[in-house]
């Protein structure tokens, strides 16, 4: 079973070079910490920064440089800054090529909620509308289950929706997820999680064919 850390590990192998990404709040901020040091990838946050690095150590954070969850951050040579506006251009624009978001709830057709639970205090909508309607490539980092063991991957999202029919992979504390016409596919298991337990904590649709592999982290 993984934490954030190996989630957000796991979802690093899925950028590729000369990717421009968009990280959203969450776990999908873990991701820049873990990609590979032979590649060169362009993360973008919609508050107006395009070339994020990693979280800074300890004692090196700089309150006036922070991400769209605001968070501080780092910078890479050659990053750049500007205002919202030219942010949202570029995600409307389609030229984010990997979007990776976190989610309260994925149904098995690819709808997502993750931005309000009615009742409850929350951060509330931010870019991810426009996020779910312009990206092409969205990747969801999430716990499989929430605090009490009910799945988290549904057959029909009860929250109020962010998108429809919009996430193409799921990446979880016991697995990694395809969305397919007929339901989530299961692709790898996290380490230590069988099949059965993936079944048992998956409310939709799952899809096993074959031998489903471990997942590899290195």
């Amino acid at each position: 079973m993984l934490d954030k850390n190996g989630i957000a590990k796991r979802i690093a192998r899925e950028v590729k070079e000369g990717y421009y990404v968009n990280l959203g709040i969450g776990i999908p901020t873990l991701v820049a910490n873990f990609v590979r040091d032979d590649i060169e990838v362009e993360f973008q946050s919609e508050n107006g920064v395009l070339g994020m690095g990693p979280f800074p150590f300890e004692g090196e954070e700089d309150a006036d440089i922070i991400n769209a969850g605001k968070q501080t951050i780092t910078t890479l040579p050659g990053a750049s800054f500007f205002d919202s506006a030219m942010s949202f251009a570029m995600i409307r624009g389609k030229h984010v090529d990997l979007t990776i978001l976190g989610a309260m709830e994925v149904s098995e057709n690819g709808d997502i909620a993750n931005w309000k639970i009615p009742g409850k205090m929350v951060k509330g909508m931010g870019g991810a509308m426009d996020l779910v309607a312009s990206a092409e490539n969205i990747i969801v980092a999430m716990m499989h289950t929430n605090k009490r063991g009910e799945s988290k991957l549904l057959k029909k999202c009860s929250l109020p929706l962010t998108g429809v029919g919009c996430v193409k992979k799921i990446v979880t504390n016991l697995a990694v997820l395809e969305i397919t016409a007929k339901g989530f596919k299961l692709l790898e298991r996290a380490p230590g999680v069988s099949v059965e337990e993936i079944k048992k904590a998956t409310e939709g649709n799952l899809l096993v064919e074959g031998e489903i592999p471990e997942m590899q982290l290195a």
